[in-house]
């Protein structure tokens, strides 16, 4: 079987076969890493090819006459050329390009019917309860960095695409006082997403922060720029999407329907602010607890929601969790006297219907 790797600007008509390719990029990785040129035996254990040291060679061979890898020193291992740099580089652009933007179709599309559905979903549950409610659109609970991928744009610009968990993505322009090359963007790629790839802001402490500008020697300045879009990528968002509905339920209850009562319920469902907070506190103890042996269901009676216009209520909040760290919380407001049986249950079932239908439909 044959992969054409056919690129510009030095490497045109490049045609190398899946095993070539294989070794070729496992001379670069592992060049990139160590800074040492790279024998046959080294890439006889890097590669899965279970290939002999002398097959590897001939391979090798075959490499350095097509100008991809040269060797620097006699009786020395290979290093990668200019040309092969490029060849490297060209195809992890494009590969990359491409995952993004179909990364990107990917949560255009689920946000758009994740918000039709939260929208419908909160009517049924107040349809359902008779009941005030409310629903979050979805949050990433642990934020970790999937993949980082910094290109170049014009002179003393950079495009740094993060990908955090959940399949979020998100762009930023960095500023850097010095032109970069190709071939340094792509080893600075590499550190990168090796020492951060899976951690969270929390685990990216001072100890791997400080290595990280070390290797990254000159460009130690862009790593700390690429540090703070991190973590501005991956801290919680501090006012998630509510969606609500039923509030004029509220009338149907003599406590609560007063004119003074009534108008700071509404005016509480209307600004959202306060309720934010009742529902990140939601999600936030349920992250703690860590979800399995709690069902999701938080109920505040009374003055324990926190909230001084909520005082005379109950608040019975469910947290539903769609995969990849996407989580939000479903939210019913009523009376002290409301059916809690009733709404738990529904509110456990709404849960466990979004969860079916959002998964059912992931492209």
């Amino acid at each position: 079987m044959s992969a054409n790797r056919n690129k510009g600007k030095g490497s045109e008509l490049v045609e190398l076969d899946d095993r070539k390719w294989k070794i070729f990029t496992a001379i670069i990785k592992n060049y990139l890493e160590t800074g040492e040129p790279v024998g046959s035996r080294t890439i006889s254990k890097y590669t899965d090819l279970n290939l002999s040291s002398a097959t590897i060679r001939n391979e090798m061979a075959d490499l350095e006459e097509m100008g991809l890898i040269i060797q620097p020193h006699t009786s020395a291992g290979r290093i990668p050329s200019d040309k092969g740099y490029r060849l490297y580089v060209d195809h992890l652009m494009k590969t990359r390009e491409k995952e993004n933007n179909e990364l990107q179709e990917v949560v255009v599309k689920r946000v758009d019917r994740l918000e039709l559905l939260l929208k419908q979903m909160v009517k049924v549950l107040a349809a359902n309860t008779n009941y005030a409610t409310m629903i979050t659109g979805p949050q990433v609970g642990t934020n970790k960095l999937k993949f980082l991928q910094l290109s170049r744009m014009e002179e003393g610009k950079l495009l740094a695409v993060i990908v955090v968990e959940g399949n979020l993505v998100k762009n930023t322009i960095l500023n850097i006082e010095s032109d970069i090359s190709e071939e340094e963007l792509l080893k600075l790629n590499v550190l990168i997403n090796s020492a951060l790839n899976g951690l969270t802001i929390d685990q990216i402490n001072l100890g791997i922060i400080t290595q990280l500008k070390e290797q990254a020697g000159d460009y130690s300045c862009v790593v700390g720029s690429v540090l703070e879009a991190v973590a501005e990528a991956i801290k919680h968002e501090s006012a998630p999407v509510i969606y609500t509905s039923g509030a004029n339920n509220i009338f149907r209850y003599p406590e609560l329907s007063d004119e003074k009562n009534a108008q700071r319920l509404i005016s509480t469902f209307e600004e959202k602010e306060e309720l934010a907070k009742l529902l990140e506190d939601n999600l936030d103890k349920n992250s703690e607890s860590g979800s399995q042996s709690n069902s999701g269901i938080q109920v505040y009676i009374g003055e324990e929601n926190g909230m001084q216009d909520m005082k005379d209520c109950s608040v019975v909040t469910a947290r539903y969790d769609l995969g990849d760290g996407v989580q939000g919380t479903l939210g019913v407001v009523g009376p002290k006297r409301m059916d809690y049986e009733k709404v738990v249950g529904t509110l456990k079932n709404l849960r466990d219907q979004l969860d079916a239908i959002y998964k059912k439909n992931e492209p």
